[in-house]
Parts: structure tokens; C-alpha cells; sequence
């Protein structure tokens, strides 16, 4: 999807060349043709630049409509035709760098158009509303919130005292309380030639109608595309939502819930606390989770799991009924 440029500035379409200095990379081979944005490998379209870090076999994944791709040399080959390869030892720090002289985040005392806030919004006086914001009618701005630039809240919605909010689409009827965070960064780190690389992020955080977020819980918005939280969901106090999560309607999640990047939860399921969920899970609608479980892989819809990693309730208890009947102390014959 295209980069929403509410939240990042667009610095211009830029040659393919350019882009390559500021990488260090030769680009004598390389045809010079103009870049006009960034996305992912599968969802690049025209004038597109991304990377590939997978082997030749896999990298007919990449998009054909793709400009150009950053990729390891022995990957080139598997390409789709069309897509100008780019070979380097560390394609996704590559791409940092060219997207970074495509985009960058706007800077929270951006200039432009003034925010528009409804005659029937309070706003706490040390809230601080960024160029471009939108505040609804009805909705309480709570003392020292952030609200960034180019955010949109809808109508009858509570954000509470020091509440973070950037790069993110709010609804009717929503409630962040004290402490959350949402649309900040997410966990993106790569490898480059000098080590560890923070990867930006350019994606949103959407919140439907009547979701309410709980005190001091982190969403991250997108990579490339949007983190989303569908309608009527309920979030306890404490809980991390990484990048481009989709979260379904009338979830509801415990408090120190962790759910990793690119997971999609279905929608009515009930987590307890302490969940942990690894990354491009799919948890089926209606699923419930048991307190402290761990997922590592998908959880078909209804089923109820537990344990770490986490199984079918039942069959977890029974191996744990088990376990302790083989350690328990054996009675001896008086």
C-alpha cells in the first residue's frame, strides 16, 4: 500500500543510481530509472524499490511489477523478469537506507495545516496536538497526551493522561487509557555491515469503534502495511502488539499479552494473561487461549489451547497429570 503521507514526508521521486550511492553500491550495470516509492517484495507495484532476503527458489515471491529489488547475489537469478536486481551481502539495510531518502517520519512540531479540533472536544490544556490532527466531536483529550501529526480521532472517544498518539486512525467511541502507546515503531532490526540496524517502519495503526486499549499497552504500527484492531475489541493494561498484527472483532486479551509481528487473530477469541503468541500465527475466530500459554504455530477456530508450546487443553492437562503421577514419590509396602 501506498505510504500515507499524513505521517511521512515524501522526499521526491529519485533516480535508482542516487539511491545506490547512498547505499555504497556500484551501480555501473544498473539501469538508471526513476524510484517513486518503497513497499515489500510481494506487494510492490510500479516505480517500486524492495528487498529479498530468501534463496533463488523462493524469489518468484517477489512482486513483477516490482522496479527494482535489493536481493543477495545468489538469489538474482530467481527474480521474476523485468525486476532489476540489486545484489548485496545485507539487502533489508540496503533498503533502510534508500528509504530513508525517500521517506522520512514527520517530526512531531511538523509545520502545516492546523489541527482540527470539534467545538465539542475537551482538550486538557497540556495535551499537545499535532499539524493536520482531527479530534471528533464529543472526545476528551486527557492532560500531557501526545497526539502527532496528521492523527485522526473519531467521535466520542476518551484518550487519557500521557497517552502516545502517531501515525495511527482512530474511531468512534474508542478508549486508550493512561500510559498507552500507539503507532510508535515497532521491534524491526536487521543486520547491516557495521551490526544490529533499527528498520523504520511506514506503516499505520488503525483502531475501529469501541475498542478500548488498557493502561501502559504498546501498539506498533505497520512495516508496510497497517496494524489493525477491529471493532469492539477489549485490551487489558500491559499488553504488546507488534507490527502489521490484524486483530478480528470482540477480542478480548489479558494483561501481559504478547503477540509478535504479522500474527492475525480471529475474530471472539479470548486470551488470558501472560499469552505469548510467536510471529505469522493465525489464531482461528472463536479460539481461547489459557493463561501463560505459548503459540508457536495455528490454532484452528473453537479450539480451546494451553501450555507452552501450547496444545489442545485437554491433552496438556493430561500430560501434566501424567508427569506429575511419573515423579510422584512411590508409596513403599509397610
Amino acid at each position: 500500500m501506498p505510504i500515507d503521507q499524513r505521517f511521512f514526508d515524501y522526499q521526491g521521486p529519485q533516480s535508482l543510481r542516487a539511491l545506490l550511492a547512498i547505499c555504497g553500491i556500484e551501480s555501473d550495470d544498473a539501469d538508471d530509472i526513476e524510484i517513486t516509492g518503497i513497499a515489500s517484495s510481494q506487494n510492490a507495484i510500479e516505480g517500486d524499490l524492495c528487498f529479498f532476503e530468501g534463496k533463488a527458489s523462493q524469489a518468484k515471491s517477489v512482486s513483477s511489477r516490482a522496479a527494482a529489488c535489493f536481493v543477495k547475489p545468489a538469489a538474482a537469478a530467481g527474480l521474476p523478469a523485468g525486476v532489476i536486481p540489486i545484489g548485496t551481502s545485507h539487502p533489508r539495510a540496503s533498503h533502510k537506507l534508500a528509504s530513508e531518502a525517500l521517506y522520512k517520519l514527520k517530526d512531531w512540531q511538523a509545520s502545516g495545516e492546523a489541527p482540527s479540533i470539534h467545538d465539542t472536544a475537551i482538550v486538557a490544556p497540556t495535551a499537545f496536538i499535532g499539524a493536520g490532527a482531527a479530534i471528533g466531536a464529543g472526545t476528551t483529550i486527557g492532560p500531557g497526551a501526545a497526539i502527532g501529526p496528521g492523527v485522526q480521532i473519531g467521535e466520542n472517544s476518551v484518550i487519557g493522561a500521557n497517552v502516545c498518539v502517531r501515525c495511527a486512525l482512530v474511531g468512534n467511541h474508542v478508549k486508550l487509557y493512561s500510559g498507552a502507546s500507539i503507532g510508535e515503531a515497532g521491534f524491526g532490526v536487521t543486520v547491516g555491515p557495521e551490526g544490529a540496524e533499527d528498520v523504520p517502519q511506514w506503516g499505520r495503526v488503525i483502531i475501529q469503534d469501541h475498542v478500548t486499549v488498557g493502561a501502559n499497552t504498546c501498539i506498533d504500527r505497520g512495516a508496510f502495511s497497517d496494524t489493525i484492531i477491529g471493532e469492539r475489541t477489549k485490551i487489558d493494561n500491559l499488553v504488546q502488539i507488534a507490527h502489521n498484527v490484524v486483530v478480528g472483532r470482540n477480542v478480548m486479551m489479558a494483561s501481559f499479552t504478547g503477540i509478535s509481528g504479522t500474527t492475525q487473530i480471529g475474530d471472539g477469541v479470548v486470551m488470558g494473561g501472560r499469552v505469548g503468541i510467536a510471529d505469522h500465527v493465525h489464531i482461528g475466530a472463536g479460539a481461547k487461549l489459557a493463561a501463560s500459554s505459548g503459540i508457536f504455530r495455528d490454532i484452528p477456530a473453537g479450539e480451546t489451547w494451553g501450555g507452552v508450546p501450547a496444545k489442545p487443553l485437554k491433552q496438556y492437562l493430561r500430560e501434566v497429570a501424567w508427569i506429575q503421577k511419573q515423579i510422584a514419590p512411590k508409596k513403599t509396602p509397610k
